[in-house]
């Protein structure tokens, strides 16, 4: 295995920046991941089986294009070589990848085969069914002719390829033979995310990230509990199957690093709150290539690919890693952290993360926005009783320009950072999230950051009498969330405060 490149600073910070642009090709499964959520309130008269009544539906990619989606969170390259089917959700797929920024050239269509479609129904967080949509039926020659064309190409400037294999019909041990010579013979490194109990199919690999159940299946049946049980597996992997290292993941106990001469490595894990391993094994491996690619050593992109492990785990669902949770957990702010923290200025992106944690110990989560430019006890008394009505109060506050654009030239009186910091300190706020346009022409209602954090609850005051004078209704009402008309408190506003402010200055 050869280090692709110089590192840009010796640390983990300065191989998490130099990994930005790294290009990285993943060949396998690519998949579409839907979850359709809702409520159960009644059994079927038809059947004794329960009645899903839906409330919304989200799709991403999924596969080999959910290690794709990690790479696109660390700022790399990635580029796909794959095959989807000739339909509408092959269609999905390859919209959803070119918006993630993911190089398409190598996504072929299959007209012979649907796209791989995995299903989940959901009821509040409790998963009821899973369906599957997929062929597991071998790619044929032509197919595999054409992909082995595509990544000819890549080839000359892919630094790392992963295969990420998921056993349904692509990767035969033909094709992988002959991607792992290509890439061998243009001195790219290949990291290999196993299937099935015969490794020897990835001969010449440099690397193989299995979990402790894969590791044991690929050492026939191995004990893989404790290190020297670890490191035997790992050796007969190597040995018996021409595999260069591996780096075994063991969830709670952390990772370990095998590698043929070489003294093995234990990292081990973190204690934090798990709330899901979907998809856990994708960060892993994306992580270690995109940091392969910025030129680190085996032991180094595995230490940050172990911290990237241990943060999205604290996630629910399948859900990337993002360069700058990384960065913050380098720094010592852990992004995994942020439940103990009190009320955290999110992105948009980390606060339906945290949502989402929240609604998996059965949360209620409530928002409202608004300036908050001049705090003041009309206001406290409606935080207050708008976190009296649910378990988590989200603030959305409006930037700076769009503070200007609503209320004039003169305001805001403080900065949005100094705004957030004073709603933060309040008991009854649990998060702050800044939104709101930038321009005049821009839209700078909350409908936007709506879609994206998607409350039960949200909160609204001053002189709306019903709920459709709100403009936000429409989208609150499409994810199922409700509308709670708050009442007016007697309190300073914040005009008057800084008309008065003004008079005594004068």
């Amino acid at each position: 295995m050869k280090n692709n490149a110089a590192s840009p600073k010796n640390s983990l910070s300065g191989l998490l920046e130099g990994a930005k642009n790294a290009p990285v090709m993943v060949a396998g499964d690519i998949m579409l991941d839907r979850f359709v959520y809702g409520s159960v309130d009644r059994i079927s008269p038809e059947s004794p089986v329960p009645v899903l009544s839906i409330a919304r539906e989200e799709a991403m990619l999924g596969g080999a294009g959910n290690t794709l989606a990690n790479l696109a969170g660390l700022g790399a390259k990635g580029i796909i070589l794959s095959i989807v089917g000739d339909d509408e959700n092959g269609a999905l797929v390859k919209a959803k990848a070119k918006e993630a920024g993911i190089d398409i050239t190598g996504l072929l269509t299959d007209a012979s085969r649907p796209t791989i479609v995995k299903t989940r129904y959901l009821a509040g967080h409790q998963q009821l069914l899973r369906t599957d949509f997929e062929s597991k039926t071998p790619c044929t020659k032509n197919i595999s002719d054409a992909l082995l064309e595509k990544a000819k190409t890549v080839f000359k400037t892919a630094k790392v390829l992963i295969l990420s294999d998921y056993g349904k019909g692509l990767l035969q041990k033909d094709f992988i033979s002959a991607l792992i010579k290509m890439a061998k013979a243009e001195n790219v490194t290949v990291i290999v995310d196993p299937k099935g109990n015969d490794f020897s199919i990835y001969k010449g690999a440099d690397i193989i990230t299995p979990n402790r159940k894969e590791l044991s299946e690929g050492a026939n049946n191995a004990p893989t509990e404790t290190d020297e049980q670890v490191i035997a597996a790992c050796e007969k992997i190597i040995k018996e199957c021409g595999i260069g290292a591996v780096v075994a993941t063991r969830s709670k106990d952390g990772m370990s690093i095998i590698q043929k001469g070489k003294a093995p490595v234990h990292l081990r894990g973190r204690d934090i709150e798990v709330f899901d391993v979907s998809g856990a094994g994708d960060t892993v491996i994306a992580t270690l290539a995109a940091a392969l690619a910025a030129g680190a050593s085996l032991e180094n992109a595995a230490q940050l690919a172990n911290l990237a492990g241990s943060i999205v785990v604290t996630k629910v669902g399948t859900a990337p890693i993002r360069s700058a949770e990384l960065q913050d957990a380098l720094d010592g702010n852990a992004a995994f952290a942020y439940a103990d923290k009190k009320a955290p200025v999110l992105g948009w992106d980390e606060a339906a993360e945290q949502i989402k944690r929240w609604r998996a110990k059965g949360q209620k989560v409530g928002f409202t926005n608004g300036c908050f430019d001049i705090l003041h006890a009309g206001h406290v008394s409606y935080l207050n009783a708008a976190r009296g009505q649910c378990a988590k109060l989200i603030v959305g506050l409006n930037k700076d320009a769009s503070v200007k654009i609503l209320k004039g030239p003169t305001r805001p009186v403080h900065d949005e950072e100094s705004r957030a910091a004073v709603l933060g300190a309040l008991a009854s706020v649990d998060m702050v999230v800044l939104f709101g346009a930038e321009k005049e022409s821009q839209d700078n209602t909350a409908k936007e950051l709506l879609k994206v954090l998607k409350p039960d609850l949200y909160f609204k005051g001053g002189d709306y009498k019903s709920e459709n004078e709100i403009p936000e209704t429409p989208i609150v009402k499409s994810f199922g969330g409700e509308i709670r008309l708050m009442p007016n408190f007697e309190g300073h506003s914040t005009t008057g405060s800084i008309k008065k402010i003004r008079t005594e200055a004068a």
